[in-house]
């Protein structure tokens, strides 16, 4: 748990001379939670915060780090770099060939890594082939955000020269622009070995990077420091540098941005937001993500399975499915500030978003019980409990918490949803985990994860096919498919649409996986949720204005200047 941040005046050193400590790194540790992290405007330091879990600044060995190590590295073409014209990644400009399967990139010329070394396209193709070079060994590097995966449809990395990346597909694939690989340097890198990299290797810092700002200190649990990089190629950003702070939950955010101690603060729950919008120093922000909040049922057979058979036929999973009410869930738990879950694609992703108007289920609770009925689940004995298709009466464990760097679900979400099983029959007993045991929970059942019935749980992932549909995927088990579901239809469906470059043909690949993944029911979406978050206006401009800042990059990191 965060420590408790104490205001007091106990301290001899005024708060200028305790940052001054903080930021040589001599007192960080016991300083944090202190008035010594409050902003004063006059050190130009940017504070932010949020609900983030980051357990290590190694891009291949964890999921839970995208923040902050996305303020150090930059990946070869991101999401912004897509969808904005003035934020770019490691690659200034790309296209692909008549064959849809070469693709070239232009690095910036003359960039450089924050030691001064320079940043070519060769560091880009030596973290693509260190990446490559790891397929099929024990140790291959598929755990983390610098991942494996899309690498198999990929038949050549080359550096032509020191600006020019070519990557050649082995199939017609957008993978080449979709990947969220974080460029790393190759002199900093070469010599870990695989087994490291995915393990014990932490890339402590200070960092390496490209970025804007450079993680120089790191104290797992509480916070991050960042300096400028002085070499940064659209010039060294003008603030003093930034500290990301870390917490278990949104209150000591809330509180933050009104005591001035955090400058931007996002994960707020929506009482924090509505309460925040009302003070004159403070400007909220309300975005539509790629976060996906979700009831996932353990679908494990043998080791690792739930407390009962039910939860692998899909006719229970089904008739649960009709006793969850999505609209009731967005008013009551996030007051509004949601859409209601569908299908897997949330509306963020207009390419690919469907109502399914035709296969959509609707609230009913009547419906629910009868589905259970004729499913095999009855109440024989009338004592208000169903029982299995054995007889046996059970209770469902339902587990929930946050994941690192994901928007906290209101407890009020689960609270509506054990409740109305309740009334259908179904007993639940809800656990409520951190960041870590949740993770543990999810792991695969050799890595000592399953054992839980329910989860309601998130994923945000990008607005791409490979992502939209890795909930669903066999080889995500123990990562984002928390259901631990197989099929190998849809399996076949992600695979054809990870090698086509046609939006249309890619639409349809999508729209049928999300109707087979649906009928199924491993999951449920609950919500897609807005991003609630906040800033002050007193001490830096160059916020965003649709979005006060990005959820994809570290933009607008590289561009605030102090007021």
């Amino acid at each position: 748990m965060t420590k408790k941040q104490d205001h007091s005046n106990s301290w001899l050193l005024n708060r200028r001379e305790l940052m001054k400590a903080a930021l040589a790194g001599s007192a960080a540790s016991l300083v944090l939670g202190t008035s010594a992290f409050a902003s004063s405007c006059g050190d130009h330091m940017v504070r932010i915060a949020g609900v983030f879990a980051p357990d290590t600044l190694n891009p291949f060995a964890t999921w839970a780090s995208f923040w902050p190590t996305c303020m150090t590295y930059d990946c070869l073409v991101g999401v912004d770099a897509q969808r904005h014209d003035d934020r770019k990644g490691f690659a200034k400009e790309w296209s692909v060939g008549e064959d849809g399967l070469t693709w070239t990139f232009k690095i910036w010329p003359d960039m450089k890594w924050s030691d001064g070394k320079p940043a070519t396209a060769r560091d880009a193709a030596f973290t693509y082939k260190y990446l490559l070079g790891s397929i099929g060994k024990p140790e291959e590097l598929n755990v983390g955000w610098n991942s494996t995966s899309g690498l198999e449809n990929v038949e050549s990395v080359e550096a032509v020269d020191g600006v020019t990346l070519k990557i050649v597909t082995k199939k017609p694939t957008r993978w080449p622009v979709d990947n969220f690989t974080l460029i790393v340097p190759e002199h900093v890198w070469k010599d870990t070995s695989y087994a490291d990299a995915r393990g014990t290797f932490r890339n402590e810092a200070p960092l390496v990077g490209t970025g804007p700002m450079i993680a120089v200190e790191f104290q797992q649990g509480q916070f991050v420091r960042f300096e400028p990089n002085k070499h940064f190629r659209a010039g060294q950003p003008t603030t003093a540098g930034m500290i990301m702070r870390f917490f278990n939950t949104a209150d000591p955010i809330a509180q933050g941005l009104k005591s001035g101690d955090i400058d931007y603060g996002l994960s707020l729950t929506a009482a924090q937001w509505a309460d925040l919008s009302k003070d004159q120093n403070i400007v909220v922000g309300q975005s539509p993500v790629e976060q996906r909040d979700y009831l996932a049922f353990n679908t494990l057979s043998g080791k690792g399975t739930g407390s009962t058979k039910a939860l692998q036929d899909p006719a229970f999973r089904d008739a649960i499915a009709y006793a969850i009410d999505q609209k009731a869930i967005v008013d009551r738990a996030y007051r509004g500030n949601a859409q209601p879950g569908i299908g897997l694609v949330m509306p963020a992703a207009s390419n690919y978003y469907s109502e399914l108007s035709d296969v959509r289920r609707k609230f009913d609770l009547a419906e629910a019980a009868r589905r259970l009925d004729a499913a095999g689940y009855r109440d024989a004995n009338g004592d208000g409990v169903r029982e299995d298709k054995e007889g046996n009466s059970f209770q469902l464990e339902l587990i929930t918490g946050t994941f690192s760097g994901l928007l906290e679900i209101p407890i009020a979400a689960v609270q509506l949803i054990a409740g109305w099983l309740e009334q259908i029959g179904v007993r639940v007993s809800v656990t409520q985990l951190e960041s870590g045991a949740l993770s543990a929970r999810v792991a695969t059942p050799e890595n000592g994860g399953g054992g839980f019935d329910l989860l309601v749980a998130s994923t945000w992932r990008s607005p791409t096919p490979h992502d939209l549909l890795g909930i669903g995927s066999t080889e995500a088990i123990g990562s984002v498919n928390t259901a631990f579901w197989r099929n190998a239809k849809f399996d076949s469906l992600i695979k054809e649409a990870d090698v086509t470059v046609e939006l249309e043909k890619s639409k349809v690949l999508v729209d049928q996986a999300v109707r087979l993944i649906y009928a199924e029911a491993p999951y449920v979406m609950l919500s897609y949720p807005f991003v609630l978050d906040a800033r002050r206006k007193d001490c830096f401009r160059g916020w965003g204005t649709q979005d006060i800042m990005s959820m994809w990059g570290y933009f607008p990191f590289d561009r605030l200047r102090s007021i």
